[in-house]
């Protein structure tokens, strides 16, 4: 089945609806150019923000445009058109960033020095950091608009951000493993691992908090200029 246009409501399968229209693949075509501007954005922000220092703040950058079956699925589950407008409208995650770095307060640095910039506009944020969700993840979220510069237009496109720390990124990789390839959530025994897997967690994440506080005893020994405060500012 040939899709012309997306922008009427279509009642379709993700099969289907991976054959794609113009209007999709401009879509995200411009989903591409958002993930590309953010990126740039932060490898900016990495170069100036370790002037003074003997290491970046970014260890990598990730970056992810979520797959059209993927996105029928979610379309379809919420009970919304497989139209362009419905996807822009509705979803804020089909471009994604992932950023790691180094220690937390870098998290808290280079999430504030983004949001200074004019031309980035916050939609919403939830801090797993410093409450993380109950079966122990930890990340910073940002859902953001970053404007992308067209031929004959300027666009704002949503991005979402995800920013973790060396350590919380180890836990969360292994965590999807071990919870998401091998259905575990249908074995007996799933309470003892689920406490096993908060149990890693936790200690991931005390070893996250001393790293960080070495880090700023050696910063504050040496004179490097440090903030601890990044949490309270956003």
């Amino acid at each position: 089945m040939e899709i012309e246009n997306l922008k009427k409501p279509l009642h379709i399968s993700p099969s289907d609806f991976l054959a794609g229209a113009m209007d999709y693949q401009r879509l995200m075509t411009y989903y591409q150019c958002a993930l590309m501007e953010t990126e740039t954005k932060f490898k900016v922000l990495n170069e100036q923000l370790s002037i003074g220092r003997e290491a970046n703040p970014i260890e990598s950058i990730k970056t992810r445009l979520k797959k059209p079956v993927s996105i029928a699925e979610k379309m379809t589950r919420r009970g919304l058109p497989l139209t362009v407008d419905a996807i822009e409208e509705n979803l804020t995650d089909v471009a994604g960033v992932r950023v790691i770095c180094t220690f937390r307060d870098d998290v808290y640095s280079l999430a504030n020095s983004l949001l200074q910039q004019d031309d980035v506009r916050l939609l919403k944020v939830k801090d797993y950091i410093s409450n993380p969700k109950d079966n122990g993840y930890r990340s910073l979220h940002l859902i953001v608009e970053i404007p992308i510069y067209l031929l004959n237009e300027r666009r704002e496109v949503k991005v979402e951000i995800q920013m973790r720390t060396i350590a919380m990124d180890f836990w969360a990789s292994l965590e999807h493993k071990i919870r998401y390839k091998k259905n575990i959530e249908k074995l007996d025994g799933y309470e003892e691992i689920s406490r096993r897997l908060k149990l890693c967690a936790d200690q991931s994440a005390a070893l996250d908090e001393m790293m960080t506080e070495t880090h700023l005893m050696i910063c504050k020994m040496t004179g490097e200029d440090v903030q601890e405060d990044w949490e309270a500012q956003l």
